[in-house]
């Protein structure tokens, strides 16, 4: 059982940044697709971003955050970083963590592992 733990979120300003870290309890990420979903109140869960493990490290975003979010490794063999930039209110939502086995089982949500979720509010 691998497990996903989300830090990083909060309230900010709009306009703020925020980076969230992924930390995952496998040794390292790189045999898995990470991913970033969110889910506003009375909305569906919706991708916001992912990476590959393998192929070069492949980037994917949701057209809505490109320019404005950089998912990228983090600073350790097991974390992943979601940078957050220029925020919105629409921006806010509880953002969730994914694994999933390769990046083509990511795009169709067949997700292996989810991290419990964090909460990011961005006031106007």
């Amino acid at each position: 059982q691998v497990h996903l733990v989300e830090s990083g979120g909060g309230l900010v300003q709009a306009g703020d940044s925020l980076r969230l870290s992924c930390t995952a309890s496998m040794g390292a990420w790189h045999n898995y697709a990470m991913g970033w979903f969110r889910q506003a109140p009375g909305k569906e869960r919706e991708f916001v971003a992912a990476m590959s493990g393998t192929s070069g490290g492949l980037l994917y975003y949701a057209d809505f955050v490109k320019g404005r979010f950089t998912m990228s490794p983090g600073n350790a063999a097991n974390v992943v970083w979601l940078q957050m930039n220029s925020l919105r209110p629409g921006d806010t939502a509880v953002y969730y963590c994914a694994a999933a086995n390769n990046i083509a089982a990511m795009k169709t949500v067949d997700i292996a592992y989810w991290g419990q979720g964090i909460q990011v509010t961005v006031s106007s």
